[in-house]
């Protein structure tokens, strides 16, 4: 007690203040990261190029999706609205969030500046909850189509309700983040941020990570987890019950009104199956065509007969 620890070991000091202590946390998340940063000119070269990859098939496969959605009309149904959603999420990450990174972590330094570090940080944050909300908004719109079917048809075409849950899960992903991002220096008074780095202030509070986790990443798994065990135990209730219900001949085709057969293949119907059908409804239209022969025939001999037996007499 009372001796101070050596030059060299500023951490055994247990009364240094907290500020120092964020600020020792800070200096070494910097040097981690720009250690990290140092590649081999070959390998930065290899990362660059796989990297370029991603970003042009991300962005060239979420444009593919977009233009689609713009060109055919039949494809605005309530459902594929999300899909549009998570198509400009994840386009916005491929095309803004991706290539500022490239160079971060290639050269270990952030050489674009405070301003748009944070725009940087913003949208990176908010595209990358909203996909996740998205992904989740998505299961839960299947898992309404297949446990409420009718009502769910009914609404298919109103794309009003579609648009303002799109608009929700764009203001509950920046709000999650992004006011966190702009003012937490602000509220904190101070900076942990080096020069030439680029994350976010509240990189090392774990309560607030922990909170943030829990509604950007434990909740949503939770929640498709559910939506698609649902969907997978109301359809294997449904398939049993469907197939008592219809008729022979009548779960693999529909006849239409012009007597041409239509198929339609069920799911989880064997092809096996399917051809024992068949066969078995050829055998009855053969069945068919001799019986109503035969009762042709039946009928013409009678008639003949009772010809005869009028004309005897007279003879």
């Amino acid at each position: 007690p009372g001796v101070a620890p050596p030059a060299d070991l500023p951490w055994l000091n247990l009364s240094s203040r907290p500020a120092a202590l964020g600020n020792a946390c800070a200096a070494g998340a910097g040097q981690l990261l720009q250690h990290r940063g140092q590649f081999s000119a070959s390998l930065s070269v290899l990362l660059a190029a796989l990297m370029g990859l991603l970003v042009v098939a991300t962005v060239l496969g979420n444009a593919l999706v977009i233009l689609a959605f713009v060109v055919d009309r039949s494809l605005r149904t309530q459902g594929n609205f999300f899909f549009l959603n998570l198509a400009l999420a994840d386009l916005l990450v491929g095309g803004f969030c991706i290539p500022l990174y490239i160079p971060y972590v290639l050269t270990g330094e952030w050489k674009f500046g405070k301003g748009l570090c944070k725009l940087w940080l913003v949208v990176d944050y908010l595209v990358c909850t909203a996909s996740v909300f998205n992904i989740v908004l998505i299961s839960f719109d299947r898992f309404i189509s297949v446990t409420k079917a009718m009502s769910y048809r009914a609404q298919k075409g109103m794309t009003r309700n579609a648009v303002l849950k799109m608009i929700i899960v764009w203001i509950a992903a920046f709000l999650l983040y992004g006011p966190a991002i702009i003012s937490w220096e602000y509220i904190a008074q101070k900076t942990i941020l080096p020069e030439g780095e680029c994350y976010a202030e509240f990189f090392y509070n774990w309560y607030f990570l922990m909170i943030a986790s829990t509604i950007e990443f434990f909740t949503p798994f939770i929640s498709v987890t559910y939506f698609n065990l649902s969907i997978y135990i109301n359809i294997k209730k449904r398939t049993p019950m469907r197939n008592e219900n219809l008729a022979p001949g009548q779960e693999d085709c529909e006849t239409s009104f012009q007597g041409k057969k239509r198929e339609h293949v069920v799911f989880f119907v064997k092809p096996d199956r399917q051809r024992a059908k068949k066969r078995r409804a050829t055998i009855l239209h053969q069945i068919t065509v001799y019986t109503h022969y035969k009762q042709q025939h039946c009928i013409k001999d009678l008639v003949q007969n009772s010809l005869k037996l009028i004309e005897s007499p007279l003879a």
